[in-house]
């Protein structure tokens, strides 16, 4: 993950119950949408237990793949993978109904199929 502070203009004060707004790896974010700009996500980043996670939401719909990219790029280095993942029905948890969440193992390489099974190089 990305050093956070440079998203300080962004850094909501609602950790200031835990006595910090949050630090380089941790804090919670209102993100304006590239696609529609009149609609704010709050975006949740913490890094503990080996994993950098960063939770996605808005009001009153999901995120869509164009607002996850976004976020992505703004969180995480050009050069890191992070994924979604889909787990079995009975592991699912869900405080928000409209948060997605990004996801990046801090010890290991995130595998990745081959680029050609996903469809050719754009030139």
């Amino acid at each position: 993950m990305r050093n956070l502070h440079y998203l300080d203009h962004c850094r909501l004060d609602t950790m200031a119950t835990h006595g910090s707004m949050g630090d380089e790896y941790n804090g919670a974010f209102k993100v304006r949408s590239e696609t529609a700009p009149n609609q704010t996500m709050v975006v949740l980043a913490s890094r503990g237990e080996g994993w950098d996670h960063v939770s996605v939401s808005l009001k009153k719909r999901c995120p869509t793949w164009h607002e996850m990219e976004q976020i992505k790029r703004l969180f995480f280095a050009n050069d890191e993978t992070a994924m979604q993942l889909h787990v079995p029905e009975g592991d699912h948890i869900s405080y928000h109904p409209y948060a997605l969440h990004l996801w990046r193992p801090l010890d290991a390489e995130i595998p990745r199929p081959p680029g050609w099974m996903v469809g050719p190089k754009k030139d």
